[in-house]
């Protein structure tokens, strides 16, 4: 209201000089060229691919993309609405997952990707039904990335898996770590001109898209990196299945947080090195986590990953009974 009144002025009247105008302008060739340019499109294969709009926005977006390009897409969900009646458009959830998962194998399809409601974020599902997590499609976009300029600074978070930084440093990038949030990637991307950032929630921001997380972009690149390597997704992504183990995001409510990231921190401090850059992050031997207080509810949540699956296992159950007051199995 006070700024409709500063706005009006004191008469009630609009302020300035008058003599605005109205026009309408189609936006899409613009958006579809801007796009695409972040591709080699003779590039992409005709590939089959499995695509879950979730009855959102990706249903007004990615048509006059897909027309341009050569793959064999399944689209599914692509009428907008907002009542979501086929699943919630949240594909971190897996409940929301079991659709694009089972279309894929029921297509025999090279991949699938799902997109949220507001189509800014997507995540994909390779040609064996398996969910990719976005440490994983962090660090497969920055080596496409990093294919154009070389030596560029790469943005990842501090939930991410260990398979970002270090598949930045062999691809000849900057890997940077930074807390999380749109805002705080954004703004470190401006101050470092870092060309890409990536978070494991499925955000994926671009510097010559201002900046912006998009879910279109790196499907885009998706399919040119399944294209250009000739392999399927299952198979370019086994050194990363095989080599890192990590529990994804474990959220568990606690009386007195803080009370709590201090416990966490008085632990392990002894054991590897300790981080507050956001949350409490700890790197040991073979092994590390992360714990965040959530901005809105009185809840931690816990990445965990580790060298081994045994390891992960002892030091998850480890954790989680320090965060839940319980005494560790024996």
């Amino acid at each position: 209201m006070d700024i409709r009144t500063r706005a009006l002025g004191d008469l009630g009247e609009p302020k300035g000089g008058g003599g605005g105008s109205i026009r309408e302008e189609n936006i899409w060739p613009q958006y579809v060229e801007r796009v695409l340019s972040f591709i080699d499109v003779d590039a992409v294969k005709r590939l089959r691919v499995v695509i879950d709009a979730a009855n959102g926005m990706a249903g007004v977006m990615l048509p006059p993309v897909l027309e341009r390009l050569p793959i064999a897409a399944v689209p599914c969900f692509f009428e907008p609405d907002g009542s979501f009646p086929n699943h919630e458009p949240n594909p971190l959830l897996p409940e929301n997952r079991e659709f694009i998962v089972r279309k894929t194998l029921d297509e025999g399809a090279d991949l699938g990707v799902a997109f949220d409601g507001d189509a800014d974020r997507c995540f994909f599902v390779d040609d064996s039904g398996e969910f990719v997590p976005g440490d994983f499609v962090t660090a497969l976009l920055a080596e496409s990335v990093l294919e154009r300029e070389p030596g560029a600074k790469i943005i990842y978070d501090v939930r991410a898996s260990w398979a970002v930084p270090e598949t930045i440093e062999r691809a000849g990038g900057v890997p940077l770590v930074n807390r999380v949030g749109h805002a705080y990637i954004k703004h470190r991307m401006r101050k470092e001109d870092a060309t890409f950032g990536g978070e494991v929630s499925g955000h994926y921001y671009f510097r010559e898209f201002s900046q912006a997380d998009s879910g279109v972009v790196p499907f885009l690149l998706m399919l040119e990196l399944v294209s250009k390597r000739a392999q399927k997704l299952s198979e370019i992504l086994r050194p990363y299945r095989e080599r890192y183990f990590l529990t994804g995001e474990l959220n568990t409510p606690v009386a007195d947080v803080a009370l709590k990231l201090q416990e966490l921190k008085e632990r392990y401090s002894s054991e590897g090195t300790v981080s507050h850059l956001d949350g409490v992050s700890v790197v040991a031997d073979g092994w590390h986590f992360n714990v965040r207080p959530s901005n809105t509810e009185p809840l931690l949540r816990l990445n965990v990953e580790a060298r081994t699956p045994g390891l992960l296992e002892e030091k998850t159950a480890e954790v989680l009974a320090l965060i839940r007051g319980e005494r560790p199995a024996a």
